[in-house]
């Protein structure tokens, strides 16, 4: 009698967690937004005014589709900017584009373990796509957050690396081959170049940061990062990767545009 009990209580429990309002969050005044997103997002300031128009909409619809909620950390309006913020700086060359599979975005105040615990020595992450049970979350360190923005020198940026993931998780697998935006004339050769780039972080002869000679997936995510964040440095150093990755996101001019 109490496991039936207990298991109604549970099924409740989750009917109402997943009823809550997807965005519980007071809406923030146009002017609101684009004072914090100019402050605060230096993609943001380089675009026109006819485009800034069109990524403030693509924020707030992502904000009116997405939970983002404060894990044993109080989140603010900016926070909650910076994460949609990355999540838009990816597709904002695919206008129609909306992330399917993704329902919560999960902010710890720092880094955390495998099992979501923020206590403890062994904390090595800082972002995370969830999978399994935690399918259609995401995971990030408000600390990371934050510094993705706050340092605009060093090609870091975690929650844009989390969203390059999602991105290529879309096509069912994350394999560092997003086949959702890369055109079929371009597979084999995004590959070849990736196997090029890996071995030059293998051979220590490549300033993209190391990590992204761990697969292929991470590196697509690593170089992603450093596109959006110096895509000025990437034409100079690698121009090649900057070519296919201004193809593959559909932001051939980000460059041009930064200058």
């Amino acid at each position: 009698m109490f496991g039936v009990l207990f298991f109604i209580l549970v099924v409740i429990g989750f009917a109402w967690w997943k009823s809550r309002p997807i965005n519980p969050n007071p809406d923030l005044p146009v002017s609101d937004i684009e004072t914090i997103l100019n402050k605060e997002v230096h993609y943001f300031t380089k675009l026109s005014e006819l485009d800034k128009s069109r990524f403030i909409k693509e924020v707030i619809s992502f904000l009116n589709g997405t939970r983002i909620e404060g894990i044993g950390t109080e989140i603010d309006d900016t926070d909650k900017l910076l994460v949609a913020a990355s999540a838009v700086i990816p597709i904002f060359g695919f206008p129609e584009w909306h992330y399917r599979n993704l329902t919560d975005v999960l902010i710890y105040k720092n880094h955390f373990n495998e099992d979501f615990q923020a206590e403890g020595r062994n904390r090595p992450y800082m972002g995370m796509v969830g999978s399994g049970y935690m399918n259609g979350k995401m995971l990030l360190s408000k600390t990371a957050l934050r510094e993705g923005f706050t340092n605009r020198t060093d090609k870091n940026n975690t929650a844009i690396h989390e969203f390059v993931h999602l991105l290529d998780k879309a096509d069912g697998s994350i394999d560092g081959i997003p086949e959702i935006l890369l055109a079929k004339q371009y597979s084999i050769p995004w590959i070849d170049l990736v196997h090029k780039k890996m071995q030059e972080i293998i051979e220590d002869d490549s300033d993209i940061n190391p990590y992204a000679a761990t697969d292929k997936t991470e590196f697509f995510a690593v170089a992603a990062e450093y596109f959006f964040e110096r895509p000025d440095l990437l034409k100079i150093h690698h121009p090649k990767l900057y070519e296919m990755l201004g193809k593959i996101f559909r932001q051939e001019h980000l460059a041009t545009d930064e200058s």
